[in-house]
């Protein structure tokens, strides 16, 4: 259930409740909202919670999760109708062949792979391929790590991609390249100042982040193998996964199985970006968000943008945490943090990504009521 708008007086539960997770708060002095990710009442775990501080000195709640009521259906229900919908519903017929899986904190639950008539592909699990800007999210777990679950304002800034570094060639880096050289190729480092604190979606904002010197990431004499070693001593070294060019916004190459022990291990709490889901989100559509500039999610929808993933927050959508990359790897944390998924292919059309975030977002919604799902209402 989601409280909307809420006026309360400040009571001392949530006065204690908010205080025992201080650590994860972040208060903007801009408009006094404080927001906190997660907070632990008496064993139940609410989340989102955004507070505005009025002048009277009450609390006005201006949003909170609340927990996942028990019950619902069982794992093989549930299983069964997400495997039907992945093989007939006509959106995820129209990206086969791929592979998905749906699993929690502890192992992968259900999945399989969707074959294509005719076609001699085929993606499992092991399957390495390119994830293109499913990659994000890795970089941006990364840099909650280097600062132990407290990005600075710069951080926020090039992760969110207001930056202002919107000038990276299609073609991105080379595979010779270092962070830094990739930086000095072409326009890639060019700053355009009017695009400060606008949304542009891009991979200039990330490589700048990690070329830039101490206090910042320092990351520009590492070449793609170096990258890949950096990033995954602190992911951890069981997420296998290599870099063809030393491009954190979009150059790793993985497995399904590796992604979902990446997401595992967001569920799980074992990464510091786990707290942060859902902070510090912008809006991205330009159709309604007079700060963004332009957004590769098709114009029908508003998504918003954390640190290096999307939030399908949209009226309709069902709030999920996801990456999609180019090619077509999508994966996804449901809303409630209980779920992960994750749809492998790899597609040269233009927004593959997307296509497999509407079959996923079908698959997901099928996991969840334990009903097939036929149509996209």
């Amino acid at each position: 259930m989601n409280i909307s708008i809420l006026r309360i007086a400040a009571s001392l539960p949530l006065l204690l409740a908010v205080t025992a997770s201080i650590a994860q708060a972040r208060f903007d002095t801009t408009n006094s909202v404080l927001t906190v990710p997660t907070i632990d009442v008496d064993g139940q775990t609410y989340r989102d919670l955004a507070a505005r501080l009025d002048a009277d000195g009450r609390l006005t709640i201006l949003a909170l999760t609340a927990p996942t009521p028990p019950g619902g259906p069982d794992l093989a229900t549930r299983a069964t109708a997400a495997t039907a919908t992945a093989q007939g519903h006509a959106l995820c017929q129209t990206i086969r062949p791929f592979y998905w899986e749906i699993g929690d904190a502890a192992q992968r639950l259900a999945g399989a792979s969707i074959d294509a008539p005719g076609s001699l592909l085929h993606h499992d699990a092991g399957s390495v391929m390119p994830i293109a800007s499913a990659s994000k999210w890795l970089y941006g777990a990364y840099v909650a790590e280097r600062r132990n679950g407290a990005p600075t304002e710069d951080d926020i800034r090039f992760l969110n991609f207001h930056s202002g570094y919107t000038s990276f060639a299609p073609n991105g880096c080379q595979a010779g390249d270092t962070v830094a050289s990739c930086v000095a190729r072409d326009n890639n480092g060019v700053l355009t100042p009017a695009h400060v604190g606008r949304f542009s979606y891009g991979g200039g904002h990330m490589q700048k982040h990690a070329s830039l010197g101490a206090p910042g990431m320092a990351l520009g004499a590492l070449d793609s193998a170096g990258l890949a070693v950096e990033m995954r001593r602190l992911l951890g070294t069981e997420i296998n996964f290599s870099l063809s060019q030393p491009q954190p916004a979009g150059g790793v190459r993985s497995t399904a199985a590796d992604y979902a022990t990446f997401l595992r291990k967001l569920l799980k709490r074992q990464l510091k970006l786990a707290d942060l889901l859902g902070s510090f989100a912008v809006c991205t559509n330009p159709a309604s968000c007079a700060s963004a500039l332009n957004t590769p999610v098709p114009s029908a929808l508003s998504w918003h943008y954390g640190l290096g993933y999307w939030i399908e927050d949209d009226p309709g959508g069902d709030g999920a945490f996801s990456s999609a990359g180019a090619f077509g790897f999508y994966p996804w944390i449901d809303a409630d943090r209980r779920y992960y998924g994750v749809i492998a292919r790899v597609a040269a059309a233009g927004g593959a990504g997307f296509d497999s975030a509407a079959c996923g977002a079908m698959i997901r919604k099928a996991w969840s009521s334990g009903v097939v799902v036929t149509s996209v209402r």
